[in-house]
């Protein structure tokens, strides 16, 4: 029975055993976790293959900013997730609750563990959870019965076989009934933060940071980052590094994200599947061109030079950038 160190345990110790390829059915995931057990693997140069399967689909569905997560991992060209990770949704009733995690080496069954963890960040960080070693009989059976009912999340029918909530409509609903309710007593409980995007030395963009990070020979020229604050990047607003959360914007797109840079705090908000997403995005809600300089005047033009961050838990946030 395994009640602490879950991750180390569970997630890590199997495959420097000499697992290779890790099961996991889970009634609920994040991509968050995902990207940060595919990081931390890579990072310890520990090869290893990630099916995983989200069991609760049938009757609670998905979350689009999660769909679109798991999809960007899954077709990311980053070494740390080239063919190195799956994911598959149940879409057959009855759903599955199941928190299951399964080592393989080769074809063969290693070693397994079940319990009350779901694999997010939440279960294997912040809750108490509970996870213990089961022997391996049937487990694999169990495992390719499921598959045939499962449908990768990648393939153009997952979206028609489950219920893809739209979680920007109801953040936005959310956020604006919060404020509503609040308003006369001076109280928010949706907290959040206002970022400049305006370097707070000159009051400008930076030619070769910031949004034009990638403005100098040898980068792509659309990377880019957001730059924290001392306020904000010394306090506990964002997950620290190197853990990632989910960044939904108001026009419903999303971003797998990470704070980075220098110390451990993380200065600076940047999307670890490839740092040119930033970049691009703020580029098409400004009318240019990819890969041009950013300026002061195309914020100013569109107008506001700042963001608004909305923390809806530990996992997830939306981000404001409408006029």
């Amino acid at each position: 029975m395994i009640y602490e160190n879950l991750y180390e345990e569970v997630l890590i110790k199997p495959r420097q055993e000499g697992a290779d390829t890790l099961k996991i059915i889970s009634g609920y995931a994040s991509p968050a976790m995902a990207s940060d057990h595919l990081e931390d693997l890579h990072d310890k140069r520990l090869n290893v293959h990630i099916s995983l399967f989200i069991g609760m689909c049938p009757s609670d569905g998905l979350s689009l900013s999660n769909h679109h997560g798991f999809r960007s991992i899954v077709d990311s060209e980053v070494p740390s997730f080239k063919d190195r990770f799956s994911c598959s949704y149940i879409y057959k009733t009855p759903p599955v609750h199941s928190k299951l995690y399964v080592w393989c080496k080769g074809e063969q069954f290693f070693k397994a563990f079940i319990g009350s963890a779901n694999y997010t960040q939440n279960a294997f960080y912040r809750q108490r959870e509970l996870l213990a070693e089961i022997e391996g009989n049937g487990i694999l059976e169990y495992c390719r019965m499921l598959e045939k009912e499962s449908v990768f999340c990648n393939l153009s029918e997952a979206e028609t076989l489950i219920r893809v909530h739209n979680d920007g409509n109801y953040y936005r609903q959310h956020i604006h009934e919060d404020k509503h309710l609040h308003t006369e007593i001076g109280k928010n409980d949706i907290k959040s933060i206002k970022i400049s995007l305006l370097s707070n030395r000159t009051g400008e963009i930076q030619s070769i940071g910031g949004l034009n990070w990638g403005q100098r020979p040898g980068r792509e020229p659309n990377q880019a980052y957001i730059q924290l604050s001392p306020e904000i990047y010394n306090g506990d607003f964002f997950p620290k590094a190197p853990q990632c959360f989910t960044v939904v914007t108001d026009d419903d797109r999303t971003f797998i994200c990470r704070r980075a840079q220098k110390d451990e705090q993380g200065q600076a908000i940047h999307t670890p599947l490839n740092n040119s997403y930033i970049g691009e995005y703020f580029r098409n809600r400004l009318g240019l061109a990819n890969g041009v300089p950013v300026t002061r005047q195309d914020l100013e033009r569109y107008g506001r030079t700042d963001v608004v961050f909305y923390k809806i838990d530990d996992e997830n946030y939306y981000m404001d950038f409408s006029v």
